[in-house]
């Protein structure tokens, strides 16, 4: 492991990020520097906003149906952005895992595993 980098256990279910293995469930394992840790937690709290302006959405007009629903299409943006850090800095197994979601399409990826750089 490179000295610059870091070994982080990400839970999507539970939007965390845990620096130790035993610390919490987690579903993916990634080696990362410790600047990419605000990238995560940025996107874990938008779609958390998300969430709860959907929540208070499906009391105030509970006919507007999900694929309508601007929030919703925000949540599901923030979602692919998560798995392409995770693709970004994991191994390869999960890699080829991550491909195989829906977020993929045969010959053009909905998401990248391109470079991505925290903002300064």
């Amino acid at each position: 492991m490179d000295n610059n980098k870091v070994r982080m256990y990400v839970s999507i279910a539970n939007q965390q990020i845990y620096s130790h293995k035993h610390d919490s469930p987690w579903e993916y394992e990634v080696e990362m520097s410790r600047e990419f840790l605000p990238v995560f937690n940025q996107l874990f709290t938008q779609i958390d906003r998300l969430e709860f302006s959907n929540f208070l959405r499906g009391h105030s007009r509970p006919f507007l149906q999900y694929h309508y629903d601007r929030d919703n299409h925000g949540i599901d943006l923030r979602t692919m952005k998560l798995y392409a850090l995770i693709h970004e800095f994991t191994d390869d197994e999960t890699k080829k895992f991550i491909e195989r979601l829906p977020y993929f399409t045969k010959g053009n990826p909905r998401i990248t595993s391109a470079p991505v750089h925290p903002s300064s």
